[in-house]
C-alpha cells in the first residue's frame, strides 16, 4: 500500500511524480523508442501483478477508473479517500501494463513493416543497377548465339566464344553477374533484410524475452521456433546447432534458412532469426499467436460466448434475421440464393442494356447519362442562397443546444454533480475551441476574457469524454431525425461509410506517413447517413485497414437511425467483412474500383450458364460453411452481446491464415454474399447509382466537416490517442450541430417561399443538401449569448408541401 502511495510524491531533483510515469505515452516507432517501451515497461511491471486486485469489476469499471485516474493530478488525487485513491491508483497501473504491451507489439510490427519495405526498396534499386549489366549479359547471349548459328564449315566455335568472354570481362566474371541477378529473380527480396534487421535485432530479442506468446490453435510450430530462437539470442556463428521444425516456412524461406551440406541440413542463424521475427509479425495480426496479458494482441477465443452459453439464444436470434436454425438449412438457403441470382442474372442478360461481356469473358459496365439539374433546382438553390440568415458557429451551438439539451451529457468523469459557475456557457466553448481545433490559447484571445485557456483545457480534461461526445452526438442526430425535410434526402435505412486524412504530428505511435495524401497523420472514418447527418466516426492509423471499421461504426451507433444497408468504398471488398455484415442482418454494398479482378464463384462444378459463364472462376465450399456454422454463430452473438468488438475480430480475420478454420470458414462464406453482390451490381445500374449517390454523400461530408477545423492549419497537436479522437468526435458536433441548424433554417426559408407563392418539385428538394457554409462566420471574436432563445422547432415540424 505504501508503495502506492509513493508513486503520488515527487522525484528527488525534479517536481514530478511516478504518478505522470504511469500516464506515458508512445512516441513515434522507433529503434530508440522501442527500447525506451521496453525500459518503461520493465519498470511498471516491477510494481507487481495488479489483475488479482481488480477480481470482480468488470471491464467497464476498470476503463473508468482508468480515465478518472487519467484526469487527475497527483496532488488531486491526494486529497481523495484512501479507497478510491487505491481503486485508482490499481486501475491506473493495470491499465498501462496491458497497454504498454500492445504498444510494444504495434511498435515491433511497425518495424518489422518497414524493415521489408527498406528490403524492397533495396531490390528496386538493386535492380535499377543491373539494368547495365542486364543489356550486357543479353548481348554476350545475342553474340554466343550468332556463333552456333553460322554454318561456316571451317569455323572454330569454341576460340569465338572465347574471344566474346574475354572481351566482356571474362567467364567468371559473367558468372558472377548471372548469380547476382538470378539471386534477386521471382521479387525475392528476402536476402536484403538481414541488413536492415541487424541494428534492430537486440531490441527484438528484448521485447520477446518479455512479452510472453502463446499459439491460439494446437499448431505450435511457430512458438516452438521462437524458443530455439530465443535460446540462441548469445550466438554469432553462421549456423544454430539445435534442430528446430521449419516445415511451416514457405519455399522461398527454405531456400535461404535451410543449407544441404553433405547429407546434413543445416540452418543458416541470419536468415533463420529474420524469418521467423517475419513470421511472429504476420501470426500476431492474423491472431494465430497471442501476447499473454494483452488486450489488443489477446486470445480473442477466450472473449467469446462459449456454445454453450450460445445455444439459447440461437433460435430467437435466427428467426430475427430470417436465418434457419440448423446448419444444413443454412447452407441450403444460402446456396438456393447464390443459384436463384446467378439463374436470373442469366436470363435477364439478353435484355439488359447496362453490361456487356466482351469476347474475352470480360464485363464491361455502360455509363448512365449524367442528370442534369433542373432550372428550377438552381433557381431555388440561388433563391435559399440569398436567404439563408447569418450565423456564427457559437450561436449555432447555443441554439442547437437550446432544442436538444446535449451539453447535459457533459460533467466531472468521476460522475458527481458539476460545480462549474456557467457551466452551459463553458461546455458550449470548449466544443466551438476543440470541434474548430483552435486549441484553448488560441481560442480565449478571441473570447475577450470570457473565459481563459485554462479553463478551457480542465473542460476539457474532467469534463467531456468520448462517452459524453458520443451521448451528445446521438441527442443531435435524433432530434434532426424527426425534421420532415430531412425525409426528401432518406429513410434512415441507408448510410455509407469513408475516411479522410488529418495531419499529426510525427511523435506518436498512431501518426503514420500516407502515400496517397502525403504527411504524417490519421484517418477520420466517418459513418453518414442518407440523410446527410454523421452517425459515428473513429480515428484510427493511415496504415489500417478501414474495411474493419465499416460494421463496428453501425453496432455503436445508438441514435434513432439504424442503416441496415451500408455503402463503402474499395475496402470494402474483403470476404470476411461481408461474410460478418450477412451474419449481423446488415446489407454491404461497397463501391469496388477494381471489381473486375474479383472472383465470381459458382455453387457447384456442375452448373453451366449460357451468358455469363464466363465470369465465374470459383467454385464454393459448401461443407466447410456448414462444418463451423456453429462457430460463425458463436462470433456473431458474442459482438451482440458486447463480449468482442467487430473491429478486433475482423483485424484478425482479415489477415491470410493457414491455420485459423474460423477465418477460412468466414472467408467461404463471404464468397457467397460477394458474388451475390457483384452479380446484382453488374446487372443493375440503378443500383450502382445508388452506390455512387451515398459515397458521394460520405466524402461531401469530409469535406464539410473539415471547413470547421481551421485552427492550427488543421494539425492535431496533441499525441494522445484518446484526445485525437476527442478531436474529431468535437469536429463531429459542431459538423452535426450546423447541419441540423442549416435544416432548421432551410425549413424557414421554404415555408416563407411557400407563402410568396414559389413553386418547386419534390425533386428539387431531394437534390438540396444540408452542407451549406457560405452563411456562416467563423472568424473574429467569438461572443456567448445564453439569453437569446431561437424559435420553438414545433413550428418547423410540418412543412404542408
Amino acid at each position: 500500500m505504501q508503495r502506492l502511495k509513493d508513486l503520488l510524491d515527487n522525484y528527488a531533483a525534479v517536481e514530478r511524480s511516478p504518478y505522470n510515469d504511469l500516464k506515458k505515452l508512445p512516441q513515434k516507432s522507433s529503434r530508440n523508442h522501442l527500447n525506451d517501451l521496453i525500459a518503461h515497461l520493465t519498470w511498471l511491471e516491477t510494481l507487481g501483478e495488479i489483475a488479482p486486485y481488480l477480481q470482480g469489476l468488470t471491464r467497464a469499471k476498470i476503463k473508468h477508473f482508468t480515465s478518472e485516474a487519467k484526469a487527475l493530478t497527483a496532488s488531486e488525487m491526494k486529497n481523495i479517500t484512501l479507497n478510491k485513491q487505491l481503486t485508482l491508483l490499481l486501475c491506473l497501473i493495470y491499465s498501462a501494463q496491458v497497454q504498454t504491451r500492445d504498444y510494444l507489439v504495434e511498435m515491433f510490427l511497425k518495424q518489422m513493416k518497414k524493415i521489408h519495405n527498406l528490403a524492397i526498396e533495396e531490390l528496386d534499386s538493386i535492380r535499377k543497377r543491373q539494368q547495365i549489366t542486364t543489356e550486357k549479359l543479353v548481348s554476350v547471349l545475342t553474340d554466343v548465339l550468332v556463333v552456333f548459328n553460322e554454318d561456316a564449315p571451317d569455323s572454330k566455335p569454341l576460340e569465338q566464344l572465347q574471344n566474346i568472354f574475354n572481351k566482356t570481362g571474362g567467364v567468371e566474371q559473367l558468372l558472377t553477374e548471372c548469380e547476382e541477378i538470378n539471386a534477386y529473380q521471382g521479387n525475392n527480396y528476402f536476402p536484403l533484410l538481414w541488413r536492415f534487421y541487424k541494428s534492430h535485432r537486440s531490441a527484438f530479442f528484448r521485447v520477446f524475452k518479455f512479452l510472453k506468446i502463446e499459439s491460439t490453435s494446437s499448431d505450435d510450430k511457430l512458438v516452438k521456433a521462437v524458443e530455439i530462437l530465443l535460446s540462441n539470442s548469445h550466438r554469432r556463428g553462421e549456423w544454430i546447432g539445435t534442430e528446430v521444425d521449419l516445415s511451416f516456412i514457405s519455399q522461398q524461406w527454405q531456400k535461404l534458412v535451410l543449407v544441404q551440406s553433405k547429407d546434413v541440413t543445416k540452418v543458416m542463424r541470419r536468415h533463420f532469426e529474420i524469418c521467423i521475427f517475419s513470421y511472429v509479425a504476420a501470426e500476431l495480426k492474423s491472431g494465430d499467436i497471442c501476447v499473454f496479458n494483452s488486450e489488443a494482441y489477446a486470445d480473442y477465443r477466450e472473449q467469446l460466448l462459449s456454445w454453450k452459453d450460445c445455444q439459447p439464444l440461437v433460435e430467437a436470434y435466427c428467426q430475427q434475421l430470417g436465418f434457419p436454425t440448423q446448419a444444413e438449412d443454412f447452407v441450403e438457403n444460402l446456396k438456393n440464393s447464390l443459384t436463384q441470382t446467378a439463374s436470373e442474372i442469366d436470363q435477364g442478360y439478353p435484355n439488359n442494356t447496362s453490361v456487356v461481356i466482351s469476347d474475352q469473358g470480360e464485363p464491361v459496365l455502360k455509363r448512365p447519362l449524367a442528370n442534369r439539374e433542373s432550372a428550377s433546382l438552381k433557381n431555388l438553390e440561388a433563391v435559399i442562397s440569398e436567404r439563408m440568415p447569418e450565423r456564427n458557429l457559437i450561436d449555432i451551438l447555443t441554439d442547437v443546444d437550446y432544442w436538444t439539451n446535449f451539453t447535459r451529457h457533459f460533467g466531472p468523469v468521476s460522475g458527481s454533480d458539476s460545480k462549474l459557475e456557467r457551466s452551459t456557457e463553458r461546455y458550449l466553448l470548449t466544443t466551438f475551441t476543440y470541434g474548430c481545433n483552435l486549441g484553448a490559447a488560441q481560442a480565449a484571445r478571441h473570447m475577450r476574457g470570457v473565459v481563459t485557456s485554462r479553463m478551457l483545457t480542465f473542460v476539457n480534461q474532467r469534463h467531456i469524454s468520448l462517452k459524453g461526445l458520443n451521448a451528445a452526438l446521438v441527442d443531435i442526430i435524433n432530434r434532426y431525425n424527426v425534421m420532415p425535410l430531412t425525409k426528401f434526402w432518406g429513410d434512415g435505412t441507408t448510410a455509407a461509410a469513408d475516411g479522410t486524412k488529418y495531419d499529426l504530428y510525427e511523435q506518436n505511435l498512431l501518426s503514420e506517413y500516407h502515400i496517397r495524401y502525403g504527411g504524417y497523420g490519421g484517418i477520420a472514418y466517418h459513418h453518414v447517413a442518407d440523410s446527410y447527418i454523421a452517425l459515428f466516426s473513429h480515428f484510427i492509423p493511415c496504415g489500417t485497414w478501414e474495411a474493419v471499421y465499416i460494421i463496428e461504426g453501425l453496432l455503436k451507433n445508438k441514435s434513432d437511425i439504424q442503416p441496415s444497408i451500408i455503402h463503402a468504398d474499395t475496402q470494402g471488398q474483403s470476404t470476411p467483412v461481408f461474410a460478418l455484415s450477412y451474419l449481423l442482418g446488415i446489407q454491404l454494398m461497397p463501391r469496388i474500383r477494381n471489381w473486375q479482378d474479383l472472383v465470381f464463384y459458382r455453387p457447384d462444378k456442375e452448373t453451366v450458364y449460357q451468358h455469363i459463364d464466363s465470369l465465374f472462376k470459383g467454385v464454393i465450399n459448401w461443407e466447410l460453411i456448414k462444418t463451423h456454422w456453429s462457430d460463425l454463430l458463436r462470433v456473431v452473438l458474442s459482438i451482440k452481446s458486447g463480449k468482442i468488438s467487430s473491429d478486433m475480430l475482423l483485424r484478425k480475420l482479415g489477415n491470410y491464415s493457414r491455420k485459423n478454420k474460423l477465418y477460412q470458414a468466414f472467408r467461404e462464406l463471404g464468397r457467397v454474399i460477394r458474388t451475390v453482390f457483384l452479380l446484382q451490381f453488374i446487372s443493375d445500374q440503378k443500383l450502382r447509382q445508388q452506390i455512387t449517390a451515398m459515397t458521394n454523400k460520405v466524402e461531401a461530408y469530409n469535406g464539410f466537416s473539415k471547413w470547421f477545423c481551421f485552427g492550427g492549419e488543421g494539425v492535431i497537436a496533441s499525441n494522445d490517442p484518446e484526445q485525437q479522437e476527442k478531436t474529431i468526435k468535437y469536429g463531429d458536433l459542431v459538423a452535426n450541430a450546423v447541419i441540423f441548424h442549416n435544416v432548421v433554417d432551410l425549413t424557414e426559408v421554404l415555408l416563407q417561399l411557400r407563402k410568396e407563392g414559389f413553386f418547386w418539385e419534390r425533386e428539387d428538394l431531394a437534390a438540396l443538401s444540408p452542407y451549406l457554409t457560405s452563411h456562416i462566420k467563423r472568424f473574429g471574436d467569438y461572443l456567448i449569448d445564453l439569453d437569446a432563445i431561437p424559435p420553438a422547432l414545433e413550428e418547423k415540424l410540418n412543412l404542408g408541401f
